[in-house]
């Protein structure tokens, strides 16, 4: 399929999130919506899609070209904790296997309201634990990703994997980071893609009677000395880049090898219409070979 003007996808954007994206709408209807337009968004040549788990919890196993790959990495989609899932986000990973050349493991967390916190970090704890256990990866081979709310849930996932367990991710990369839910200092109400009404009803949800200050909920607030190398994507004129911002530099006054790449002409996660607009298909092949050069496949014993 030929790409289409970055303007044009632009324009066409603005409404369909307006719609899906509702604070007014029951979290089940926008997690249909979601699903219904995710078609839109095509597969690179050569995808093979196999259903798998991970943590008990249900997966997709993404590869684009050869089946089998030494590296892998955990996708953890976007969606305000409370809605999308590895079907929404297909488009995305596959273009992010094809870039990376790993196996791309997206799982389908847990959502909020119906499972709040830790629930989806549980998940995502669980799901990283497994593919170094039972699948064969090290923490060499395997990375972390993830988009807007999966963005921030990368990041608490890797504090939890380090202080728990001893394990660092071979990199992190980061779409639009969603890192402090509990934030209400936004300097604008909406752009392309979010609105804060539903962000913030979303926030709340996710949260439950948790407190807003948890690193584990906003882990902007945890200590990110000892995270692995990382990229951030984001769009400047994103509800978002605030928070990334500061985000960003707390993560060098760190000393985290740190990759940000500031995108004035995309809007947030454009890397979902990878498929449909150049611009976005060069920052998902930028971002994935960010990933390819921090791993290394597991040697042979």
């Amino acid at each position: 399929m030929p790409h289409l003007p970055l303007p044009l996808v632009r324009a066409a954007l603005r409404p369909l999130y307006a719609l899906t994206l509702n604070a007014r709408l029951p979290y089940p209807v926008q997690r249909r919506l979601l699903e219904a337009a995710a078609p839109i968004q095509t597969l690179p040549a050569g995808t093979v899609v196999r259903p798998t788990t991970l943590a008990g919890r249900p997966a997709e196993r993404v590869t684009v070209g050869a089946t089998e790959r030494p590296t892998a990495v955990l996708y953890l989609h976007g969606g305000a904790y409370t809605c999308a899932s590895p079907a929404t986000h297909r488009s995305l990973v596959a273009h992010l296997a094809a870039a990376s050349g790993a196996v791309v493991y997206a799982v389908d967390y847990r959502l909020a309201p119906e499972h709040p916190y830790p629930a989806a970090l549980d998940d995502a704890v669980g799901a990283y634990l497994e593919l170094l256990d039972r699948r064969g990866f090290t923490p060499g081979s395997l990375s972390i990703a993830g988009d807007s709310a999966g963005g921030g849930l990368t990041v608490a996932t890797a504090n939890r994997l380090i202080s728990d367990h001893g394990v660092t991710p071979a990199a992190l990369g980061l779409f639009s980071p969603w890192v402090d839910p509990g934030s209400r200092s936004a300097t604008i109400d909406r752009d392309v893609v979010v609105n804060t009404r539903w962000a913030y009803t979303s926030a709340e949800a996710y949260l439950g009677d948790g407190n807003p200050s948890d690193p584990g909920y906003a882990p902007i607030r945890a200590d990110p000395t000892g995270l692995p190398p990382t990229l951030i994507q984001v769009g400047t004129t994103e509800v978002l880049h605030p928070q990334i911002i500061e985000f960003s530099g707390k993560l060098r006054a760190a000393g985290v090898d740190l990759t940000l790449v500031e995108q004035p002409e995309l809007w947030h996660v454009a890397g979902l219409q990878a498929s449909l607009v150049k611009e976005a298909a060069d920052a998902v092949v930028e971002f994935g070979e960010f990933l390819r050069s921090h791993m290394a496949a597991p040697s042979l014993p």
